[in-house]
């Protein structure tokens, strides 16, 4: 791969023969992928932000354990591998009894966009890899245990050989795959049943329009049109706070009970999370004499209506590229 092609060029048979900048910077080129597939592992953000930063200070710690039997970029990915089950091991969150992942944090689409193509062009290739970033699909694998978690990511998502997930395990290729049909099965008892309508591309005008009646009507706090356009058996969650709320009245219900018909002044910013689309809300605070950053909607669109809302803290807004504080536009 490139990263080893420049090993090459440098005449250097491996990164034990770098010094702690060359290292570094090698290292670097896969921060982001590195990242996201710990955020695969952990659910969460800020954990795969420490994870990588501990992956790296073991690969430089280890660079002389490097035998160039496979990539660079592959043994970075064992390090990174390691570190999340070691991580698991020493405390491992369990879903709450009603199934959300209350440590579950937002990736910004923005952040996804520095990965790199791979050659990852063909259609259902792109599905793939953005349907195993969604948020429903984070949820799942939450659900599985941390080695099986690890088969499955690593071979369904980075495509690895069973021989090489084996190898990194310490397991055999016969428990690999067996591994990898329990977490399969585990993981289709918790994904929906059905792909979300949106892509991100041009052809999403019909599932931009639901999105725009969303904003409008959560900006005006119309809860009735607000409920029609939710499906029947909308789930709703807001993590880190515990409850999962499934149905539409039973969500309908839980937006009047928690005072949200009585919201004023709200401004609403579009915006895209785990490649679904999202919707930042601000409401006017008179005395900071400006919008303040107050929750953010990200929506699963399925059959042309909502099927699911994961609504995060005003504290995720920096992460995502949202300015925490928008102007005045002339309210009182």
């Amino acid at each position: 791969m490139g990263t080893d092609t420049r090993l090459e060029e440098l005449g250097m048979s491996g990164p034990g023969e770098m010094d702690e900048p060359a290292f570094s910077g090698m290292a670097e080129r896969h921060r982001r992928e590195l990242h996201v597939h710990c955020y695969r592992m952990l659910g969460s953000f800020e954990d795969a932000e420490d994870t990588v930063q501990e992956t790296f200070l073991r690969a430089w710690r280890r660079r002389e354990t490097f035998e160039g039997r496979s990539t660079f970029r592959a043994w970075l990915y064992r390090i990174a591998t390691n570190a999340c089950l070691d991580l698991l091991a020493k405390c491992r969150p369990e879903p709450a009894t009603g199934g959300e992942v209350r440590w579950l944090q937002p990736y910004p689409d923005r952040l996804l966009d520095e990965l790199p193509a791979g050659g990852a062009d063909e259609p259902e290739t792109v599905a793939v890899a953005r349907e195993t970033i969604e948020l429903a699909y984070l949820v799942a694998v939450q659900h599985l245990a941390p080695r099986p978690r690890a088969v499955l990511i690593l071979r369904d998502v980075l495509g690895w050989p069973a021989r090489d997930v084996a190898e990194l395990l310490g397991d055999s290729v016969n428990s690999v795959n067996s591994a990898l049909q329990r977490a399969r099965a585990g993981l289709r008892d918790h994904l929906p049943a059905e792909r979300q309508d949106w892509t991100g591309g041009e052809e999403d005008a019909r599932t931009r329009e639901l999105v725009r009646r969303y904003t409008d009507a959560s900006v005006a706090t119309d809860v009735p049109a607000l409920a029609a356009l939710l499906r029947d058996d909308v789930r709703c969650s807001m993590p880190p706070t515990p409850g999962l709320y499934v149905g539409r009245d039973t969500v309908v219900n839980d937006w009047v009970e928690s005072g949200f018909p009585d919201m004023q002044h709200l401004r609403a910013v579009p915006t895209a999370v785990n490649r679904q689309p999202a919707v930042a809300f601000y409401q006017w605070r008179k005395r900071e004499g400006a919008y303040l950053a107050l929750t953010i909607d990200v929506l699963r669109i399925t059959g042309g209506a909502i099927t699911e809302i994961v609504t995060f803290h005003a504290d995720q807004f920096p992460r995502l590229g949202l300015p925490e504080r928008l102007p005045a536009d002339g309210t009182d």
